[in-house]
């Protein structure tokens, strides 16, 4: 099946191949941009991204002299912020380290930042031309259609199942077409849901639509329950400011600025948990003057549920936040000059919307 799975597949991606920004110029660098924004984000979502990035960020110079905030706010709404920070220190350590030009062997590759077995071979393969096969969610889910694999994919047998089909099937000095034609027919007819499979070039190959069974293939081992968890957020105003501060750069929204506070207790009233967690933490008791809101988000493993309130210090003073090192006092216009999460954003723009009106 190897040379015949390659060569159909290879026909049917040079008229088919989509149209996305970063080929049209498949250099190193966008086509790792491109790789890392594309983990865990639909393709859709990225394009308006990367265009804003490659104009904010045209070259790994320019993105290694750029600060971290820089890029998390070129980032913002992306998610997954973890990737942009990697991306910046990856970027110093190639210009520092490689001259700025990134380099082609897979094993210097995987010791940057953020590049792990996959990214490493996307651009060796479609930048380098290497030999070497990419496994993705598409590729496991054509292969495993393909082969009729039921294994259940997203564990270590599968994973050496997929690579194994891969290398097997992967066509000489063609690797990178080849990669990118399982991406796309992954994304664009074996698609997880409602297959198109009368229009794929493999129809006469695959061993799932002979058997009828392309819904139960790939093999998904079922989720377990996502936990909800409850927050508040309190809007501290003091002369026409609001109090930000800034998130450890380890964690989830790394380098992120958030407005205080935080998880509250089971059955705790929102108002009186954000009192009792800025009381905790800075020594400062605070009024509610007002509900702001109520903000929902589903995060990569929980969701949250934030109340967000407009506060005053009761006793006119707030030393602590002064003195706080990762933390600011901000005029609400200036708001949209600091990166924030999904939820924070949509306080800040409610701030600011009351203000204009």
């Amino acid at each position: 099946m190897g040379s015949s799975l390659s060569k159909l597949l290879l026909n049917w991606y040079s008229t088919h191949a989509r149209v996305l920004p970063w080929r049209a110029n498949p250099n190193p660098y966008w086509v790792w941009v491109s790789e890392i924004m594309l983990q865990q984000t639909r393709v859709g979502t990225v394009i308006p991204y990367f265009q804003r990035w490659m104009s904010r960020f045209p070259s790994i110079n320019a993105l290694a002299s750029a600060t971290l905030q820089e890029v998390l706010s070129e980032w913002e709404g992306l998610g997954y912020y973890s990737r942009a920070r990697n991306l910046h220190l990856a970027a110093q350590i190639v210009v520092s380290q490689y001259d700025g030009q990134l380099p082609d062997q897979r094993e210097q590759l995987i010791k940057l930042p953020g590049i792990g077995p996959y990214t490493a071979a996307a651009i060796a393969s479609i930048v380098y031309g290497q030999d070497v096969p990419v496994v993705d969610g598409n590729v496991r889910r054509v292969l495993s259609r393909v082969f009729d694999i039921p294994t259940p994919v997203k564990t270590p047998d599968s994973d050496r199942i997929f690579m194994k089909l891969a290398e097997e099937n992967l066509p000489q000095s063609s690797a990178g077409d080849y990669n990118q034609a399982l991406m796309d027919l992954g994304a664009v007819v074996c698609t997880p849901r409602n297959p198109d499979c009368l229009n794929c070039p493999l129809i006469k190959l695959c061993l799932s639509y002979k058997k009828g069974n392309q819904g139960s293939r790939p093999v998904v081992v079922p989720k377990t329950g996502v936990p909800h968890y409850t927050a508040a957020s309190g809007v501290i105003e003091k002369s026409s400011q609001v109090f930000i501060r800034q998130r450890p750069e380890n964690g989830l929204l790394g380098g992120m600025w958030e407005f205080l506070g935080g998880k509250i207790r089971p059955q705790e009233n929102p108002a009186s948990g954000l009192q009792r967690q800025i009381y905790q933490e800075f020594g400062v008791s605070i009024d509610i003057v007002e509900k702001l809101g109520v903000y929902k988000h589903a995060y990569t493993h929980f969701r949250e549920t934030r109340y967000a309130f407009l506060c005053i210090p009761s006793s006119g003073k707030m030393p602590q936040l002064n003195s706080h090192k990762s933390g600011n006092w901000v005029a609400t216009d200036r708001l949209a000059d600091y990166p924030m999460g999904k939820i924070d954003r949509q306080i800040a723009g409610n701030l600011i919307s009351r203000q204009t009106k």
